[in-house]
């Protein structure tokens, strides 16, 4: 099969992810091994948007990288900068050892995010040097101004680049934040949902366990009975992406 799983389909099939072309650069030290790299906003937006899709792929031995635009700076009310930076950044990297993921801090400013040709290129650098197969990032409508940011840098990187890899975007909290977000692609987190929950949690400073059940949980069901299944995980793929590897199948 060579060709992007839809919506059913991608439930239905049986196998791991499909295989795509390892160009130079990317994970290729393992055959058939694939890099996926979830580009957020913030410390907690990869795991809260995908962390079941990203623990899911690493246990099928693929690379995943998590990175974020932010070092989470202005989210601990009271807390300086610096401080909260260095809080949060421990947070992320708890968060993504319980994934199977390797964080990967780009160096803007939770609050101050800029749009400008120098941080263009400073993505499309990360991007260029990271070479993923597959990107992952914030859907652009949102009412958060760095979800946006964080969107339309990755959105650049990847067009300026020609297209090298299979583009995806992801949700968080779906209505008070993502909107206007309609699925091609839905990914069954059954088989690690709890892990997803574990690293979500791992953000104490933001309190994640207190509100995730009304934002996220619910995001989990509704998508799951979407898919035919407990709980998912949804996305939407950009149609001009390349042909090439699809998502983690539905779970037997």
């Amino acid at each position: 099969m060579g060709e992007t799983l839809g919506r059913r389909d991608l439930l239905l099939a049986s196998g791991a992810v499909l295989a795509g072309t390892v160009g130079a650069g990317r994970a290729e030290e393992t055959p058939g091994r694939l890099k996926f790299m979830v580009l957020g906003a913030h410390p907690d937006d990869p795991e809260t948007g995908c962390g079941g899709t990203m623990a899911r792929l690493a246990d099928l031995g693929h690379e995943v990288v998590s990175a974020y635009l932010t070092r989470g700076e202005a989210g601990i009310p009271g807390t300086a900068h610096d401080e909260a930076a260095r809080i949060r950044m421990a947070e992320a990297e708890q968060a993504c050892a319980i994934l199977g993921a390797r964080p990967l801090f780009l160096g803007q400013v939770d609050g101050a995010t800029e749009v400008n040709a120098t941080r263009y290129d400073e993505v499309r650098q990360v991007l260029s040097h990271e070479a993923p197969d597959v990107v992952f990032s914030h859907w652009p409508v949102d009412t958060h101004r760095d979800h946006r940011a964080a969107a339309l840098l990755t959105y650049d990187a990847w067009w300026s680049l020609g297209r090298p890899s299979a583009l995806y975007y992801f949700e968080v909290m779906a209505g008070h934040q993502t909107q206007a977000f309609h699925p091609t692609h839905f990914v069954d987190i059954g088989p690690t949902v709890k892990r997803k929950h574990e690293a979500c949690f791992a953000h104490r400073s933001q309190n994640v366990e207190e509100w995730y059940a009304d934002d996220h949980g619910r995001m989990e069901v509704f998508r799951g009975m979407e898919a035919l299944c407990d709980v998912a995980e949804a996305f939407v793929h950009h149609p001009q992406s390349p042909e090439g590897p699809g998502l983690p199948p539905r779970s037997s």
